[in-house]
């Protein structure tokens, strides 16, 4: 009987027992990668071209994202960007069918375990930055993907003389170091007016602004083979509102403000220090701006060159108010001194002893004295002293001449530097107009 109590509990267990081993089944899928893995790389050789034929080339696709201008360095002709690099390529020896692997349609391999093209930037000045991603995605079809971010460093021909409404064309040079076309060719992995028109990605808040990445393939022929090389030309033109701001309007106040100096009168003390003030403040305003203006031993920029020609201007006014003050206080202490040394010859041809500072004191002891000479001595003295006043007022009336004649020369020399002022401004300012419609329709 207790057999026949425990017979009904068997079915129950086995029941338990089932459920407990289809609620714990057996890991498939890391075998069945593993499985996969091994199959693909077991024997496979990284070292040589993965095609069955070695005729036939292999096709690397390339594309190219431009995320962000880092630093436009003029003075070192550098230009560092950050872009989303991408290669697609096919591996005749990495497929599979995905039927007999639980449809794994795709796995990721590491890179240094498998062949990939050797492509490098032909700009490259520095050594790339860029997160080590050491896989790739390889699908069953041998279709091998891999894309990474990278720091790019290169050179290029930055031109300064529009600054700051520069636009600069600078070219990333994709090719392969020693496969020339016949074993590896390029191709673009997008429509060129996608990749030309592609500016989603780019970050706008930095002082450049994307406007184009014009892709170009072409073969460069040299001694060693031809090699397929895929250009991508980037125009980016810089945002001058800030430049604008804070340095082209307060320049433009400080010309305007030295032009105000010409209509003080050419012999006036105060015009010079007036213009020294104005000189002072701009040399201040270019040292304080001198590392806003890019510096390039090949191009200079038009600002620079027009700070350098208004204060040519402005030390060429300083020198002619100076010279002139100094020429006129010349002339007028000559003007002075030159009666006095006629006078002192008159009375030295009376008597020897007698110097120009007495005689004024002696006139009233001579004229006693003419009382008892002769009428023809008193006649001569008179002579001689209507003489000396002649010549003194003649002087006088030549130093005010020539004092005239420099006066309107240095007017005019004035009006010539004012009209050359403003003849300079008035180029300039529509030379900046005309840089900014060019800039504005790029």
């Amino acid at each position: 009987r207790p057999g026949l109590r425990m017979a009904p509990l068997w079915p129950c267990v086995l029941v338990a027992a089932t459920g407990i081993l289809a609620a714990d089944p057996p890991p498939l899928g890391d075998p069945t990668l593993l499985h996969l893995t091994k199959h693909l790389l077991q024997q496979y050789h990284k070292e040589v071209r993965p095609v069955h034929n070695w005729v036939e080339p292999t096709t690397v696709y390339l594309d190219l994202i431009v995320h962000a201008v880092l630093d436009v360095d003029v003075q070192n002709q550098k230009l560092k960007t950050s872009v989303w690099y991408r290669e697609v390529w096919y591996d005749e020896f990495l497929a599979w069918n995905s039927s007999l692997f639980d449809e794994i349609r795709e796995i990721s391999l590491p890179l240094s375990a498998i062949w990939a093209p050797d492509i490098i930037i032909n700009e490259f000045v520095e050594t790339e930055r860029s997160p080590d991603l050491s896989y790739v995605y390889v699908n069953s079809s041998g279709t091998i993907k891999n894309s990474k971010p990278i720091q790019v460093v290169s050179a290029c021909s930055l031109q300064t003389y529009a600054f700051p409404f520069d636009i600069q064309n600078c070219s990333l040079t994709f090719s392969s170091i020693l496969h020339t076309v016949e074993d590896v060719d390029l191709r673009f992995l997008r429509n060129r007016e996608d990749i030309k028109r592609d500016k989603k990605a780019f970050l706008n808040d930095n002082e450049w602004e994307l406007l184009s990445v014009t892709p170009v393939y072409n073969i460069l022929q040299n001694s060693a083979g031809d090699f397929a090389q895929i250009q991508f030309n980037m125009v980016i033109r810089r945002r001058p509102l800030a430049y604008v701001v804070s340095l082209l309007i307060p320049s433009i106040f400080l010309m305007l403000i030295d032009l105000g100096s010409f209509y003080l009168p050419a012999n006036c003390r105060a015009r010079i220090v007036f213009k020294t003030s104005v000189l002072v403040g701009y040399t201040v305003f270019r040292v304080n701006m001198a590392n806003e203006v890019p510096r390039s031993t090949g191009s200079t920029s038009l600002i620079g060159v027009f700070f350098t020609v208004c204060m040519a201007f402005l030390v060429l006014s300083l020198s002619k108010s100076i010279l002139l003050i100094r020429f006129l206080h010349n002339e007028q202490c000559s003007g002075w001194e030159q009666p006095l040394l006629c006078l002192q010859k008159d009375s030295d041809a009376d008597g020897p002893g007698v110097d120009p500072g007495t005689w004024c004191a002696g006139i009233t002891e001579s004229s006693v004295y003419q009382e008892h000479q002769a009428q023809p001595e008193t006649l001569k003295e008179v002579w001689f002293q209507l003489r000396s006043i002649n010549t003194h007022l003649q002087t006088q009336d030549q130093v005010e001449q020539q004092g005239v004649q420099w006066l309107a020369l240095l007017y005019r020399f004035d009006q010539l530097l004012f009209r050359s002022y403003l003849l300079v401004l008035g180029l300039y300012a529509v030379t900046l107009c005309s840089l900014w419609v060019l800039w504005s329709g790029s």
